[in-house]
């Protein structure tokens, strides 16, 4: 994509189909007048009367306790400097969306017209009854510390500024982990420190704190290392001048341990790496380039254990590992301040974290077939879904033993399990499906990409390395989108009318008929299909020129599963094949099989699409916990349609014992886990979360998906199809662009199975 492709990408996002990233939406009912009398006038009073008598209960009626103000000046913007107030607004709207997805913390953005000090101050604090916490952000230094140090002493919530602590807490995390797998001790240790803003700073004064001796570090800015015989340095510079007699980072790496970059691109040369000790850390952070290129860095030393802040590589040092949760913990035991203390367990929280067993989500995620504690993984995943129960914990408990807690946490296992709950909001998913196709990208034929919307489709896969696009259609017609939309790439298009493929058509004639011979098709009726899309789209997965299909977005569902069904077949083992969507719900992800092909599945079918779907969950690294719905509840329905419901189960049972499933079950009843647990203790699923509906025939799960997709909004991944025999997948009519993205991934996530599954099987080929 070109700078003004991407320029012009960005805007739109952040301007349709509403301005911003985040809104404030109600969290009480307000339909009625009794609702609205409440709300407001009269019933409003009650309230405010008893915050008056006992400030402390505002935390009881307000969302105050949830809520933290992301605060800037627009002095020190990302890479961009001080732009101002009005032009930092984006990054803090964006701040506030990564506060909600990852630890459920509501934000209200605020952004301060002022670079004077004191003005900063006082506003803040003026504002600050409003809040539970405070996170500063891009402030430039030297003020920051003053600001930050004064609202600190000033203020009786959380405050924060997450550009110095955010990259100390998490890097001083791997320090300690990259520092026991190089046997070095942290008080032995040399560390050159490239920089010296806000991050650089804490991060010294963090790796002192974990136990880093100030002797041992060397500092330097941009005019070289910082000495004590220097002139005119800031306090913060001064702190950690070095009394060594040396000017260049050059002499400075010379026999060093570590290696902390938070300066600027490329630096740090191959002899410089060679000069360093043994075993050396190198923690080049400077985004979107670091101080020397990673794959250079590898090569020049086999020993090095390595960390950026880019997610391509491995040990990404990112603040969002961070924040969130350092602010969960605080404002669950009302803390009146985040401190040193704090900081620290979230240090050690995270370094443990490394140390466990990684989740199979996360495993899948990031392409691994087992990640473990080694230089390549030496700091948590972002994925991670352990994070929101370890470290905000590790938080509270450190505010309660420092004696900042207001709130005492009492039972630790509730806390965290009202913790993991807070990940439902949060649909992590979509990510990880994206994230997981990037590692290994295959050849993915888009049917009709002569439609705006699947060529956009297609642009997107092919920039953000989800797949390799084929594209089909009228060869005009895809060119003069491709330049209307500025799809710059160098992708193959095909159009199967076209006199140019007549060789590659005969072959695929040729395939189709000795395949079909015996079914009424003549080798002239072969060659005739051959020039529609699905059917050569098809031809090629099964002849090995692409790795999946994506296609249905401009034709009814019926007349596109045909060619699918004629020439792909099903997969070994297989005896039907169904579809299962996606929702991606205020609950969390939830799949829902069987949504478009099996009109009235009878109970061996039904069994057979429950079984096919738990193994798309187990693909999302989930446990498949299933719930088979009916109008009825365990027998108390007669009907024919309840009946093969319960005899589905039976055969689930029976021939799957292990699988977490039951039924015949009410939908509410499988959806509440308390009345679940209660009213049916002797089901299997009494007490557990589900996670996966099997509807009774095609109409009820077709219904109840487009239902939450238009009520709730609720995004949908799918119809995933499961059972052929090849990755292929068929849209929903005039499905949307991110939509069929999503639905790429998927086909590759399907293709990167199928290949793994021939390979351990050469024998089923």
């Amino acid at each position: 994509m070109s700078k003004q492709s991407k320029r012009r990408e960005a805007l739109v996002y952040h301007a349709k189909p509403i301005p911003g990233k985040i809104k404030v939406v109600p969290t009480k009912k307000y339909a009625s007048q009794r609702d609205l009398s409440l709300a407001y006038s009269p019933g409003v009073a009650e309230p405010c009367l008893e915050i008056s008598r006992k400030k402390e209960n505002v935390y009881k009626y307000t969302t105050k306790g949830n809520l933290v103000a992301v605060i800037s000046n627009g002095t020190a913007v990302l890479g961009l400097g001080n732009i101002g107030p009005e032009a930092s607004k984006p990054v803090m709207e964006g701040k506030g969306l990564l506060f909600k997805i990852f630890a459920d913390i509501d934000v209200f953005d605020i952004e301060v017209d002022t670079e004077n000090i004191e003005e900063f101050i006082q506003t803040v604090k003026m504002i600050s009854p409003t809040f539970g916490g405070i996170n500063l952000e891009d402030i430039k230094a030297p003020e920051a510390f003053e600001i930050e140090r004064r609202l600190k002493e000033e203020l009786d919530i959380p405050v924060m500024h997450d550009d110095q602590h955010g990259t100390a807490i998490i890097s001083a995390a791997a320090l300690i982990n990259a520092l026991e797998l190089a046997e070095k001790k942290i008080d032995q240790v040399k560390i050159v420190i490239s920089g010296a803003g806000a991050a650089a700073i804490s991060c010294s004064r963090l790796y002192q704190a974990c136990g880093a001796k100030r002797e041992n570090m060397v500092m330097l800015d941009s005019k070289g290392v910082i000495r004590q015989d220097r002139e005119n340095l800031s306090l913060e510079k001064a702190e950690f001048a070095t009394h060594r007699k040396i000017d260049t980072l050059d002499e400075a790496m010379k026999d060093a341990d570590v290696f902390i970059g938070l300066s600027t691109s490329n630096i740090v040369s191959p002899e410089m790496l060679k000069s360093m000790a043994k075993v050396p850390i190198v923690f080049a952070m400077s985004n979107p380039d670091p101080e020397i290129a990673y794959d250079l860095a590898v090569a020049t030393r086999e020993d090095i254990i390595m960390a950026t802040g880019r997610s391509d590589h491995p040990n990404q040092v990112n603040n969002v590992l961070g924040f969130p949760f350092i602010f969960r913990g605080a404002l669950d035991v009302r803390a009146t301040k985040i401190n040193e203390e704090m900081k620290m367990a979230a240090v050690y929280a995270l370094a443990n974290l490394a140390k466990e067993p990684v989740p199979e989500q996360v495993n899948i995620a990031y392409g691994e077939t087992r990640l473990t504690f080694n230089k390549d993984y030496i700091i948590p995943k972002p994925f991670d879904p352990r994070l929101i129960a370890e470290v905000p914990p590790a938080v509270a408990k450190a505010a309660i033993e420092s004696g900042v807690a207001k709130e005492p946490i009492k039972n630790w296992e509730e806390y965290r399990d009202s913790l993991m709950e807070r990940l439902g909001s949060d649909n992590k998913i979509v990510r990880l499906l994206l994230n997981r196709a990037k590692i290994n990208p295959k050849r993915v034929v888009f049917a009709e990409a002569d439609q705006l919307k699947v060529l956009k489709a297609a642009q997107i896969a092919h920039e953000e390395g989800i797949a390799h696009p084929i594209l089909l259609g009228r060869r005009d017609i895809i060119k003069a989108l491709m330049d209307e939309i500025e799809f710059e790439a160098d992708v193959p298009i095909i159009d199967p009318k076209s006199d140019e493929e007549i060789e590659r058509k005969n072959n695929y004639a040729k395939c189709y008929w000795k395949q079909r011979g015996r079914r009424g098709i003549t080798y002239y009726s072969a060659q005739r299909l051959m020039r529609e899309r699905n059917y050569f789209a098809a031809m090629m997965v099964n002849e090995g020129d692409a790795d999946a299909v994506i296609t249905g977005y401009s034709r009814a569902y019926p007349t596109v599963v045909k060619p699918i069904l004629e020439l792909i077949g099903l997969a070994k083992g297989a005896t039907r094949i169904a579809t299962t969507n996606i929702m991606m719900t205020q609950r969390g992800p939830m799949f829902l099989s069987d949504t478009s092909i099996n009109i009235n599945p009878s109970a061996d079918d039904l069994a057979k699409i429950a079984v096919m779907t738990s193994k798309v969950v187990k693909m999302f690294g989930m446990q498949p916990t299933i719930a088979m719905l009916s109008y009825s509840n365990f027998g108390s329905s007669d009907n024919p349609g309840a009946t093969k419901v319960r005899d589905a189960v039976s055969i689930l049972h029976k021939n799957y014992p292990d699988l977490l499933v039951d039924g015949e079950l009410q939908i509410d009843f499988a959806l509440n886990v308390d009345v679940h647990k209660e009213t049916f203790p002797f089901s299997k699923l009494a007490g557990r979360k589900v996670n996966t509906l099997i509807f009774p025939n095609l109409e009820s799960a077709n219904i109840t998906y487009k239902l939450l997709k238009e009520l709730n909004n609720s995004e949908s991944i799918g119809p995933i199809m499961m059972g052929l025999r090849k990755p292929v997948h068929i849209l929903q009519l005039g499905a949307s662009v991110d939509e069929i993205v999503n639905m790429t991934a998927i086909s590759v996530i399907d293709a990167q199975q199928k290949e793994k599954w021939e390979l351990e099987h050469p024998e089923a080929k």
